[in-house]
C-alpha cells in the first residue's frame, strides 16, 4: 500500500499526519508512505528527522495584499501541477490532507487523478485549506460535532485526532519523572504553553505560581530560550520546578492539572488522556480557533478557560484551589475528558482508508 500525506505549516498539522504514519506502519507490511509539504517550513526539516521520505512543493497563505494573494494563488496553481506529475510517477493509493497551505493543492490534484482522497480537521474552526479542498475530498475527518455545520455530511465522520491514540500509547517514566525532581506522593500541576512558551503568561505565572499552595508541586515549562528569565522572577520554593521543555507524555500519568493552550494536540492528547485543565487558549492563532477549541472543553465541564486578556494571578490561582481541593470535581473533570477523547482515532481513520481502498 502506497499512503500520500500532506501536512505543512505548523505542528497542529504535522504530528497528526506522522502519529497516523506510525499507525500505518504497525497495520500495513507491505506500507510505503511518502509526505508532501512546504519547502521553507517546519516539515521540511522536522520529518525527514523522524525517518520519513519527503517531498517538497512551495505554497503560501491567501493573505495579505492584492499582489501577495494573487503570487499565492499562482503558487497554488504550480504545486498542483507538481503534484500530478508526482502522483503520475509515485502512484499513491490514497492520499489524505492534514491542512497546511500545502495541502488544498494536493488533494486537488489527487482528485483530478481519481485518486481516493481524505482531508483530516484537527480544530473546531476549519482552516482554509481544508475549507477549499473539502468540495474534492471523498472524505473528510473531524474532531469536533460542530463541523458537521460546516462540511458535507454525508461524507464527514467524527473520528478524532491521530495524537489521541499515540498519547495513549506512551508509558510513564519514573526515572525521568524523578530527574525533573518530581515526587510521586505530592500532587502535581503542570504549566506549559507550548514549546515557545508566552512571555506574557510566563510573567503572570511568576506573580501566581509562589502564591499557590506549597503542598502542590508545580513543573513550569516556559519554553524555548524563557528558562533564565522566569528563574530571576522566581523565588526559589522546594515545590516550585522549572524546565524549559518537557517530554510531557512520558509525565502525564502522574498529572492532577494542566494549565496549557488549546492547540489541536494538546487537545487530543488531555481529552485522550483525561487530564483536568486550565485552558488558556492564545489569541494568536488563526480564526480564534484556540478559543473555540477550549470553550467546547469548558461547555462539557471539562476543562475551565481564562483567556488570555482577562488572566490575572487571583483568577488563576482561584481556580487551582477550586480544582486542587475538590477530588469529586478532580474525576467529573476526568470522566469528562474522556467522553471528549478519541482513543481509537487512529484505527478508525486506516479502517476508513481500508473502505476507500475497496
Amino acid at each position: 500500500m502506497r499512503l500520500l500525506l500532506a501536512t505543512g505549516g505548523t505542528g497542529g498539522h504535522i504530528y497528526p499526519a506522522m502519529a497516523l504514519a506510525e499507525a500505518a506502519k504497525k497495520r500495513y507490511q507491505d506500507i510505503e508512505i511518502l509526505f508532501v509539504g512546504n519547502d521553507d517550513r517546519m516539515e521540511a526539516t522536522l520529518i525527514p528527522e523522524a525517518g520519513y521520505a519527503f517531498h517538497a512543493l512551495h505554497t503560501s497563505g491567501l493573505t495579505g495584499g492584492i499582489l501577495h494573494k494573487l503570487k499565492a494563488v499562482e503558487q497554488m496553481l504550480k504545486a498542483k501541477h507538481q503534484a500530478m506529475e508526482l502522483m503520475k510517477q509515485w502512484k499513491p493509493d490514497i492520499v489524505v490532507g492534514f491542512g497546511g497551505y500545502v495541502s488544498a493543492p494536493v488533494i486537488l490534484a489527487a482528485h483530478r487523478l481519481h485518486i481516493p482522497t481524505l482531508i483530516h480537521e484537527q480544530n473546531s474552526v476549519a482552516g482554509a485549506s481544508n475549507k477549499l479542498a473539502a468540495r474534492s475530498a471523498d472524505g473528510i475527518v473531524i474532531c469536533y460535532e460542530r463541523l458537521f455545520e460546516t462540511f458535507p455530511k454525508h461524507k464527514t465522520r467524527l473520528l478524532g485526532n491521530p495524537r489521541a491514540t499515540s498519547a495513549l500509547q506512551v508509558s510513564f517514566q519514573e526515572e525521568y519523572f524523578k530527574e525533573l525532581g518530581l515526587n510521586k506522593a505530592q500532587p502535581l500541576i503542570l504549566v506549559v504553553m507550548g514549546s515557545l512558551g508566552s512571555t506574557s503568561i510566563n510573567e503572570i505565572m511568576c506573580e501566581a505560581l509562589p502564591q499557590v499552595n506549597q503542598n502542590y508541586q508545580i513543573l513550569f515549562v516556559t519554553g524555548k530560550n524563557n528558562k533564565e528569565t522566569v528563574m530571576k522572577q522566581l523565588p526559589k520554593q522546594a515545590n516550585l520546578h522549572v524546565v524549559d521543555y518537557v517530554r510531557q507524555l512520558e509525565i502525564m500519568e502522574q498529572v492532577d492539572l494542566i494549565i496549557c493552550r488549546a492547540g489541536a494536540t494538546t487537545a487530543a492528547e488531555i481529552t485522550a488522556l483525561g487530564v483536568p485543565a486550565i485552558i488558556v487558549p492564545s489569541p494568536y492563532v488563526a480564526h480564534n480557533h484556540q478559543f473555540y477549541n477550549a470553550n467546547v472543553l469548558k461547555e462539557r465541564k471539562a476543562a475551565f478557560m481564562i483567556e488570555e486578556k482577562e488572566l490575572t494571578k487571583e483568577k488563576l490561582i482561584s481556580q487551582i484551589d477550586v480544582i486542587m481541593k475538590n477530588s469529586a470535581l478532580q474525576n467529573e473533570m476526568r470522566q469528562a475528558m474522556r467522553c471528549l477523547g478519541f482513543p481509537n482515532a487512529s484505527e478508525d481513520i486506516l479502517d476508513w482508508i481500508d473502505e476507500m481502498k475497496r
